[in-house]
Parts: structure tokens; sequence; C-alpha cells
């Protein structure tokens, strides 16, 4: 079984990033007594290493590592952005810091519709009328000061440096602004630092350099998330927003908050798992599912084959029907969490499936396919205590809304697309959402991200995430199942090629080589639609050494003594994004 197995996880790694079709085994993880950073750009997960070594904990290097990612991947990490960290504390203490974007207090609900009552076309994706309040600065800074142990300029010295000294580009980071040249060419700003003064963008081989966004991060590191939220950064941020059409105002900064809670905690034979609870839907929809596949012996079925396939497909389609029916901002709406989540419901959930494929139809109405892009990042961290920490932050799309005010140095997101722009049609994702997660001043929109951190018998087993839209869902579930059913170490769980279905459109999409053509034709015959695209994601995993042995399931509120790892931890960084790491001290 497991040779067979590691044969079937193939992420093939020529395959994903030059496309020759060449097939290679998984390489082996990246084993530690001592901590693991797992980041997908190197040049971040060094500065959390930086910070492990200076003898900071796991929250200190994951807000070093959040500072660098802002510098070295600007396609995705941030500080013009927001987000979600949940970590599991030596001292047996679970938090979620919640810092997710919110809507400006000018929003309203029909913002994006034009005159004929139907959206406008990239009115909520493009331009500074996308942009909602960014909650990256003061949700790493509300870490590091109840969490972390090293100074603020010492955790952001790594990104500063980045930032004045710059880095050289790869290949990949090449390519990714020659995609999006078109829409930083639109923002003057964002043009004079990522394109060359004729318009081409900055190529392979040259350093990036960003002393303005040098200077934003030394305000911050002298004077705290104050610098960011009051004063000239906003007024300039304001300014150009007014210019451009938006509605973001320096009043819009003042008023922002990050908000904690206990994460959200379900449980997957005898695994506890701690994820993101709303606004985020990443957490109950992961769970929500792994309800309902418990019921089934997929270990026995096999990986990927058309039955487990079948009855991942289905639970996913439900999952995602009540995301897009339930869920919202808590501050907001009510949610029927509890019946979500109860396991009386996933019987239920379970009884709805049958032999054959679910028409989606029938649970709502068809959209147009989605239309998927690279954005987000997440990182993993854990220091040789026991702290570990998982973050998810976001500028939505790539590059975001692809504008920034002049002299700050940092893009801003298109996080207004995440809202329902109108009930019943589809975002940038191809998600639909309701009327639960309707644009309101102040509000946060629904997120996938899914930053999670999986215990067994109150010790350590996975710190996990990934970005990828709704697919960020979907492949942090498949990497856990990888783990704890089908036995795969770290590396081979995460390299394993990956499915996902969202409810609509009523495809299931798959990676290359993700289904044999036999597994293929029987699911075509059970009704299913499969397309294979691109693989997609990028999981940032840490698991320990052994973590798939099964126990009988316990329940979910169940209170467990905390026990510090004493023994080795795997990381393993996605090929999907070869720039990425998996570090240790």
């Amino acid at each position: 079984m497991r040779c067979r197995l590691a044969v079937l996880a193939l992420p093939v790694l020529a395959l994903l990033i030059i496309g020759t079709g060449a097939r290679a085994a998984s390489l082996p993880p990246t084993e530690s007594t001592t901590g693991l950073v797992v980041s997908s750009q190197r040049l971040a997960a060094e500065a959390g290493i930086d910070m492990l070594r200076r003898g900071g904990n796991a929250v200190d290097a994951a807000v070093a590592v959040g500072y660098a990612e802002a510098v070295v991947n600007p396609c995705c990490g941030n500080i013009g952005g927001g987000g979600f960290l949940v970590a599991h504390l030596a001292g047996g203490r679970d938090v979620f810091l919640n810092f997710r974007e919110t809507a400006p207090a000018a929003a309203s609900r029909d913002m994006y519709l034009g005159p004929d009552g139907q959206p406008v076309r990239g009115a909520s994706r493009f331009g500074w009328k996308a942009v909602a309040v960014p909650g990256t600065v003061l949700g790493l800074d509300t870490a590091l000061a109840k969490y972390g142990t090293l100074p603020r300029a010492t955790v952001m010295a790594p990104a500063i440096r980045l930032a004045l000294e710059g880095f050289v580009l790869t290949g990949a980071d090449a390519g990714i602004l020659r995609h999006v040249a078109p829409l930083l060419r639109r923002d003057p700003a964002a043009a004079a630092v990522f394109l060359h003064p004729d318009g081409s963008p900055e190529r392979a081989g040259e350093r990036l350099r960003q002393p303005a966004l040098a200077a934003t991060l030394e305000a911050i590191a002298d004077h705290g998330p104050d610098a960011f939220y009051a004063g000239a950064i906003p007024q300039a941020v304001a300014q150009a927003a007014r210019a451009g059409g938006g509605l973001i105002t320096a009043t819009d900064f003042a008023a922002y908050h990050v908000t904690e809670a206990p994460p959200l905690r379900c449980s997957y034979r005898g695994y506890v798992i701690l994820s993101a609870p709303p606004p985020s839907s990443g957490g109950v929809t992961l769970c929500e599912t792994l309800h309902v596949l418990e019921g089934y012996d997929l270990r026995g079925l096999g990986f990927h084959s058309a039955e487990s396939v079948h009855l991942l497909t289905e639970a996913l389609r439900l999952a995602f029907f009540d995301r897009a029916i339930y869920l919202g901002d808590p501050a907001f709406v009510t949610m029927p969490l509890d019946r979500l989540l109860s396991r009386d419901y996933a019987v239920r959930l379970r009884g709805l499936i049958g032999d054959r494929a679910t028409s989606s139809a029938s649970l709502g109405p068809a959209v147009p396919p989605p239309n998927e892009k690279p954005e987000t990042t997440h990182f993993s961290v854990l220091d040789a205590a026991g702290n570990a920490v998982a973050v998810t932050t976001t500028i939505n799309g790539a590059f975001g809304a692809g504008v920034e005010a002049p002299g700050t140095g940092f893009l801003l997101n298109d996080e207004m697309d995440d809202f329902t722009v109108k009930a019943d049609t589809p975002n940038m994702f191809g998600l639909v959402q309701g009327a639960a997660n309707a644009i309101a001043p102040g509000k946060r929109p629904v997120s996938s991200m899914t930053p999670s951190i999986v215990l067994k018998d109150g010790a350590l087993r996975m710190v996990i995430g990934s970005p990828g839209g709704p697919r960020i869902i979907t492949a942090t579930l498949e990497t856990i199942l990888n783990v704890v059913e089908y036995g795969m170490n770290a590396q081979e769980a995460v390299d394993a090629p990956r499915l996902h279905h969202q409810w609509q459109p009523d495809v299931l999409f798959a990676e290359p080589y993700a289904l044999s053509p036999d597994t293929k034709a029987l699911l075509e015959r059970m009704g299913y639609r499969i397309v294979e695209q691109r693989p997609w994601g990028a999981v940032a995993l840490i698991a320990a050494a052994g973590a798939t042995t099964q126990q009988t399931d316990v329940p979910a509120d169940s209170v467990v003594p905390h026990v510090v790892p004493g023994g080795a931890f795997q990381g393993a960084a996605d090929p999907r994004r070869p720039a990425g790491a998996a570090l240790a001290p």
C-alpha cells in the first residue's frame, strides 16, 4: 500500500514548473527537533529562522516572515491586506487573531451594480474602489505584543533590509511581473516600483529595491501600528483613493481593529483540528467536510479511488453549499454553526449522498466556471518549546487592486470582491454567495483562508495552510487526509495531486495525474464532469514524524493536557511554488 501511494502521490516538479512531463518521486521532508519555518518564499522563511536563532519564539518568527513576505512576495504577501492567525502555545493556550480587512464606512450593499442592476465588470477587483481597510500591520503587531518575546525593531529588521538592499528576482518572480504588467501600468506609483521607465517589467536577475516600502516599515518598527493607522500613511492612501474614485479614508484606518477569539475546534478520528472561525469559511467548511467523511473507510477505499473521490466530492459539494448560504461576518449575521458542525448534521448529509453525482443545480443556481488566480500566502512555524503558529494573509487577487499611494511603497488589496456583489452572482473565484456576505460599512468579507493546527492526545501533530482562494480549503483538507488516512510523510502529503469541488460550478477539477484513466472513466459514468487544470495552491506543512496512528474519536470539546513535542517534526514546502522552503534553525 505504501509503495503504491508513493507512486500515486508524485507531484511532478518538472511538470509543475516547466511542463516537461518528467516525473520524479517526492524529496525527503526537512526534519528537525528544534523548530521549523515553512513559507512559499525562502527569503521570508530565512527571516523567521533568524528570529528562532536569536532566541525568539514561533510568534516572533511568524511576524518576521509576515513582514518579509510583504517585500519579497509582492504578488501575495502584504501590509496592504489582511489575514488570520491560529496559534497553539506551549502553555496549552489556543489563539485565533482576525485581522481580515473591513469595508470602508462609505461602502454600500449595491455599490458595484450599474444602472441595469448588474455588476459592473471589474469594479470590485481593480482600482481604488475595490480597496478594503487593511489589517495585516495591526494583526502582526498584536500577535507580537501579546505573544512574542523580541522587540519590534528586531523582528522587522530582515524585511527592512530586504526592502532597502533589494533582492534578486528569480524567473518565477519575473514571470508574475510580466503577467500583471498591464495592471501595474494603470497606476503610476505601482509602475514606478515594479516596472522600468519604458513600462517593461523588472526582469530575472535584476535587483528589486523598494525604498518607499522600507521607509514605511521603518516607521512601523519605530512607532508601532500608529504609524500605519494614523498620520501621514493613511492620509496619503485617502488622498490617492479620492483621486482614483475610491472610498477608503483616514478615518477608516483609525477605526480599524483586530479581534481575538478561540479557534474553531472539531475532531476527526481522534485528531483535534484548530482552525479559523468566521469571517473565515475555511474552518467551518473543512470541519463539516471531515465530519461527513468520518463515516466512511477512506483508507480502505484507497487514495483517489473512484469511490473515495465520489465521497470526497459529494461532501465538499454539500459543505460549500452551506458556506454560500450561511456564512458571513459574525459581527453582522447569526450563523447556525452548532448545527453545521454537529455529528447529527453530518449523518443527515451522508444520507443525501447516493451512488451517483448529485446535481449542484438541485442545490442552487448554475454559474460560469471560476477564474482562478494566484493570490494569498501562508506560512507555518514551530519552535523548540512547542509553540506553533499558522498564518494566512492576502491581498486577494495577484497584486491586489493594482494600486498604491505615492510614497508609501505597498500595494492595496481588492478584498471588496470577496463580498457578495450581487446575490447568486459569482465572484472572481466562481463562488456564489448569499445575503449573509452582503456589503456593509465596517463588515469583513467571508474568506476561504484556513490556517489550521492539528493535535492528538494534546500533542501537536500538524501546522498547515495554503493560498488558493476556495481551493485553500480543499488543499488543506486533502493534505490532512493524506497524512491521517494514507500514511504519507509531510512532503508526500504536500506533493500529492489535488482535486477540488466547490458546489458551483458543478465541475470536479483535477490536477494532472490526480486520477488514473480508469478512475476518471468510472467517475464520468457516475455523472461527474471532470476538468484537468494546472496545479494549484502552496501548502506549507509541518507534521510530527509518525503522525498517522489512528485512534477512536474523542469529543472536540474534550480537555487534554498539553504535551511539549519531544520528537522530530517534518517540514514540507510545496513544489508548486519553487521559491519556497522548509527550513530548520
